[in-house]
């Protein structure tokens, strides 16, 4: 790779080349970096160098473009690739002047630069069901699939979207803008049950009761719906009655972190990308600017969202009896489920 003069960048990275040393106002300031952050370009506090992030829809990156990715970084940068928390690779360290050279340098293996600023940005995800033995959706493809979808639509303020694949949310589905969690209701195969117990023992919510005939019983106000049941039993005889995701909205880390609130169970995969179009609606009719998601509902309400989102997700809506069972308050710091606003009766 060789300093080439500058050809036009991707359009996800077009800025113009900044000299450094030109004195500015702190508001040409302020304009400059939210200018740079739109185009995935994060002005660092030394002067004229930038970190360029990278591209990683559920953090997977194939090896061809990491290998592109690090050999950028040694040539343009100060050669550390930083991934982030939100699973992109960052390049650090790279001259404002050199931006034309990587972005080609990327595109030529096919790896984009990430949008920052008041916009969709890529989705995280967990590994999911492909080779996770916890999960239970398909957390890379849809992260794939949204990012494709939604990636750079703008809203009032930055939008970030999470899949995890099983409740142990590792990826913090609980606490994004809009976060999807994977879940399963387990059912008894009775005539291949063997009454041996594993089940009952590997539930640590005490969802699980061994009853008539000695029989496991599940408890669903109790049950989160995590199905380490089915797992521990030996005889397959806990199965999978059905699949989909828990809906979360409203969450956010930053100076003043906000958890998400529950609003939807066991949505299904052809309605997810339906209820992310609703929020993303819902969010740029409501929002005010610079304003988060959880923020704008708990100014507006979250009885206007419900509303919105039931269009899609159907009898899947959350009520107000919900949040007070076990299940949903197990999932969250205790006692932090009896600070959620009440949802209403919404028709």
């Amino acid at each position: 790779m060789t300093r080439e003069g500058k050809d036009k960048l991707t359009p996800t990275a077009a800025v113009e080349p900044h000299d450094a040393a030109e004195p500015k106002s702190a508001d040409v300031a302020q304009a400059r970096a939210e200018e740079l952050k739109a185009g995935g370009i994060i002005p660092q506090r030394q002067k004229g160098k930038v970190t360029i992030r990278c591209k990683a829809p559920g953090g997977r990156v194939s090896a061809e473009r990491l290998e592109r990715i690090a050999a950028v970084a040694r040539h343009y940068g100060s050669g550390v690739v930083h991934l982030s928390v939100r699973q992109s690779a960052e390049i650090v360290g790279v001259d404002l002047h050199d931006l034309d050279a990587v972005a080609r340098e990327l595109a030529a293996v096919g790896q984009e630069i990430a949008s920052c600023g008041k916009r969709f940005r890529v989705a995280t995800a967990c590994g999911g069901c492909e080779y996770n033995p916890n999960g239970w959706t398909d957390t890379q493809a849809l992260a794939q699939s949204a990012t494709d979808r939604f990636f750079g639509e703008e809203t009032p303020h930055k939008f970030k979207t999470t899949f995890a694949g099983c409740v142990r949310d590792c990826v913090r589905a609980r606490m994004a803008d809009l976060g999807f969690q994977g879940m399963v209701e387990p059912a008894l195969a009775a005539e291949l049950c063997t009454h041996c117990g594993i089940c009952v023992r590997a539930c640590r919510d005490d969802a699980l009761t061994m009853g008539a005939e000695d029989l496991p019983v599940r408890d669903p106000d109790k049950c989160i719906s995590c199905g380490d049941c089915i797992k521990a039993c030996p005889f397959d005889a806990m199965v999978a009655k059905r699949v989909g995701h828990a809906v979360f909205v409203g969450g956010k880390h930053g100076k003043h972190p906000h958890p998400a609130y529950p609003v939807a169970q066991f949505v299904a995969d052809p309605r997810v990308e339906d209820a992310i179009a609703a929020t993303l609606a819902w969010y740029r009719d409501r929002g005010e600017p610079r304003e988060r998601l959880g923020d704008a509902l708990d100014r507006v309400g979250i009885d206007s969202y419900r509303r919105a989102l039931r269009a899609v997700v159907g009898d899947g809506l959350l009520a107000g009896a919900d949040l007070k069972k076990p299940k949903w308050a197990r999932l969250f710091y205790d006692g932090l489920a009896e600070t959620f606003p009440e949802y209403g009766d919404i028709g």
